[in-house]
C-alpha cells in the first residue's frame, strides 16, 4: 500500500494546459517559456566550449570563473559585495529553492508565503511538514503588509518572496520593501528566501532586490535564473547567494541532491557574461509587452498592470461567468490560446476571475494570439 507524501499534488497546470495546447493545436501563452532562437553570442559560446574539457563533473558549487563573474554582477547591479564563495550554482532556480527548503525547515516551522504563489512552494514546505500560513495579496496585487505584520512572529523560521512577481506581473515597489524589511529586522532568525528570477525584467525604475538592504544580509538568500535573464529554460541553471552560516547548511544538501550542475552549460554561460548586458532585458520584453497590450486594449478583457516579468494578467469578469480554470480550458478548446488560470496558484479561497499571459514570444506569436483575444 503506498501512501503519498503529496496526495492533493496532480499534473502541474503549465503541464496540463501545455499538452491540451498541443492536442488541439493552441497558440501556447501558458507555460512560462520563449519561443525564440537562442542568442547567437551565447551559441557561439555554447559551440565553443563543447571542444573544450568540461564533460566531467563541474566543482560542486559551480566553476569559480563563473561565480567570479556573478560577484561582478550582483556588485554591479545592487551595490553588494559577495565572494564567489557566496554563491551557489544550482540546477535552476527550483532546485534552489527545494533545496533551501530543505536545508532550514523542519516539521511544524512557521513559514509565511505570499499567495498567488509559484506551485513549487507549497510541495517542497509540504515535504518538510511546515506549518504554512498563506497570505493573499491585496486586490491591486500590492503586499498586505498589515496581514504580514501579524502573522510575523519570533515561531516564523522562513518567509519566501517573489518579485517582480510570478504569476501576477507585480512589482513590489520600494516603499513597501522598506517597510517588510523594517519588520523582517525584527525577527532576526526568520530567513528570508528572495525568488528573484526576474530581477532583470523590470519596467519600472525602481531597483526592488532585497540585495539592496545590508540590514537583512544575514537571514537573506536570494535565488536567480539563468533561464529567465538568457531566454534558455531549458539549461535549467541558476543560482543563489547566502552568507557563510547559510550557504554552509545549503551546502550540505545540494551535495547530496544534485551535487553540480552542467559543466559545459556554465562555462558557455559565463563566456556570454562577458559580452552580454543582462540590464537590456527589461526593454527587449517591455516592447512585446507593449505590443500584446495594444491588442489586449482593443478587446473585451480588462488589463491587470504589469511592471514586471513577462506575464500580462487580464480580468475575465466582463467576458464570462466561467471561473478561470473552465475559461481557460474553453479557451483553448474553442479559440484556440492557451492561458493559465491565477485561481491554481492560491493555498485557499482563490481569485477566480484572473488568467496569466506569457509574451516571451516572437511577434508573430503574440500578434495572432491578440487577433484571437479580439474576436471573443
Amino acid at each position: 500500500m503506498i501512501t503519498s507524501k503529496l496526495p492533493h499534488i496532480g499534473t502541474t497546470i503549465f503541464t496540463q494546459m501545455s499538452a491540451l495546447a498541443n492536442e488541439v493545436g493552441a497558440i501556447n501563452l501558458s507555460q512560462g517559456f520563449p519561443n525564440f532562437p537562442l542568442a547567437e553570442g551565447l551559441r557561439h559560446s555554447f559551440e565553443k566550449n563543447l571542444s573544450e574539457n568540461v564533460h566531467q563533473y563541474a566543482p560542486m558549487m559551480g566553476i569559480i570563473s563563473l561565480r567570479e563573474t556573478l560577484s561582478t554582477l550582483i556588485q554591479k547591479s545592487y551595490n553588494r559585495r559577495l565572494s564567489p564563495d557566496n554563491i551557489l550554482i544550482t540546477a535552476g532556480a527550483t532546485q534552489a529553492i527545494f533545496t533551501i527548503i530543505q536545508a532550514f525547515v523542519h516539521p511544524n516551522d512557521e513559514v509565511i508565503v505570499i499567495d498567488p504563489a509559484y506551485d513549487c512552494y507549497r510541495p517542497a514546505l509540504d515535504l518538510v511538514q511546515a506549518k504554512t500560513h498563506h497570505i493573499h495579496l491585496t486586490d491591486k496585487f500590492e503586499l498586505d503588509l498589515n496581514q504580514i505584520e501579524q502573522k510575523l512572529n519570533g515561531k516564523t523560521r522562513m518567509f519566501i518572496i517573489n518579485n517582480p512577481h510570478n504569476p501576477t506581473g507585480a512589482v513590489f515597489p520600494k516603499k513597501q520593501l522598506d517597510v517588510l524589511v523594517r519588520l523582517l529586522e525584527k525577527h532576526p532568525n526568520c530567513i528570508v528566501l528572495s525568488d528573484e528570477v526576474y530581477e532583470f525584467i523590470n519596467y519600472t525604475d525602481e531597483n526592488v532586490s532585497l540585495n539592496n538592504y545590508p540590514s537583512l544580509f544575514n537571514q537573506l538568500i536570494t535565488v536567480s535564473s539563468f533561464g529567465k535573464s538568457l531566454h534558455i529554460t531549458g539549461w535549467k541553471v541558476g543560482y543563489l547567494t547566502a552568507n557563510d552560516a547559510l550557504i554552509t547548511e545549503i551546502k550540505k544538501v545540494h551535495q547530496f541532491l544534485v551535487f553540480s550542475v552542467s559543466h559545459f552549460a556554465q562555462a558557455a554561460i559565463n563566456d556570454y557574461l562577458q559580452t552580454f548586458d543582462v540590464q537590456t532585458l527589461s526593454a527587449f520584453y517591455l516592447e512585446k509587452r507593449n505590443n500584446l497590450q495594444k491588442w489586449i486594449q482593443q478587446s473585451k478583457f480588462d488589463l491587470i498592470p504589469c511592471n514586471g516579468t513577462y506575464f500580462q494578467t487580464i480580468d475575465i469578469s466582463d467576458v464570462t461567468d466561467m471561473k478561470d480554470v473552465e475559461y481557460a480550458i474553453w479557451l483553448t478548446k474553442n479559440v484556440g490560446l492557451a492561458t493559465i488560470p491565477l485561481s491554481v496558484f492560491y493555498a485557499e479561497n482563490p481569485k477566480t476571475n484572473y488568467l496569466r499571459l506569457c509574451f516571451a514570444k516572437d511577434e508573430i506569436t503574440i500578434n495572432k494570439a491578440g487577433e484571437l483575444l479580439c474576436q471573443i
